[in-house]
């Protein structure tokens, strides 16, 4: 099994980084709303719809991305980009607030016309980041993800070797304190590589980047949440060795659309307060 996961991640790594780099901006964003719909479909499977509830969940979504995809050269990525900023503002304020709430309280509601629209905007809000983080600046989107794969290592590795006290037991229990402490530092020393290196040039990026850290913990979170209402151990079988692709964005969903935010916040501060 470790053999097949790691055999996945390369094959994965090695296709990834030429298409973020190279691919024009419609082929990545039409590759990337593919792979949304995936995950949309697994989310549909948390939601245990029916198979043909599931067929127009996912045939309106596709209509939706390629109706944006037609826009897209028409209408400018400055059209686009103000549009997905505001989707990305909505989708910070939901997970840094009502998902801190759903996870303390350990209840979430189980309407599934509700959740689908709620699974339907968080999947358009990564789709969105994902095409506007390439177009910005590719090396945003791969600091960002790269953070989120990081966290995820160092929060394993330190859990299985320090862990004691349990995180969200009753949601995650596997996931510990420890571990999460073990994400930050790992964080902390990437964002010192980066600034030290010349790669950005502010220690903002220590901050910027811990909270992204924090979000994609939130978003595994999440995912697990539901995961145990459904009584499902991976969100599909989509990547070998891996289980669903789902299980492998959770924490990406919330980090890149907050990313986006606090890159357009720094932007903006630095024009406004520059001197």
């Amino acid at each position: 099994m470790l053999k097949t996961r790691i055999l996945t991640a390369i094959v994965l790594l090695g296709l990834f980084l030429p298409a973020l780099f190279w691919l024009p901006l419609l082929a990545w964003a039409s590759i990337m709303l593919g792979l949304t719909l995936i995950c949309l479909s697994e989310w549909a499977g948390f939601l245990q719809l029916s198979k043909s509830q599931t067929h127009v969940y996912l045939a309106v979504s596709a209509f939706l991305g390629l109706a944006m995809l037609f826009l897209l050269p028409q209408l400018g990525f400055h059209w686009f980009f103000y549009h997905a900023l505001q989707v990305f503002a909505f989708a910070t304020a939901f997970w840094l607030i009502v998902v801190p709430v759903t996870l303390f309280f350990h209840v979430f509601s189980k309407n599934k016309g509700i959740n689908a629209i709620i699974g339907w905007g968080l999947m358009m809000s990564l789709w969105l980041a994902l095409v506007a983080a390439k177009e910005v600046n590719p090396y945003v989107l791969l600091v960002i993800i790269s953070t989120i794969w990081l966290a995820d290592s160092a929060a394993y590795f330190a859990g299985k070797q320090f862990g004691r006290h349990k995180l969200a037991p009753a949601i995650s229990p596997g996931k510990t304190w420890e571990g999460v402490f073990g994400a930050l530092l790992a964080v902390a020393i990437y964002a010192a590589v980066l600034k030290v290196t010349g790669a950005v040039s502010t220690w903002w990026i220590l901050p910027g980047l811990w909270l992204v850290t924090v979000a994609g913990i939130y978003g595994d979170l999440f995912e697990s949440f539901f995961k145990r209402r459904a009584n499902l151990k991976d969100s599909g079988q989509f990547l070998p060795g891996h289980g669903g692709l789902l299980d492998r964005v959770d924490g990406v969903i919330p980090a890149l659309p907050i990313g986006m935010c606090l890159l357009f916040w720094f932007h903006y501060w630095q024009q406004a307060y520059s001197f």
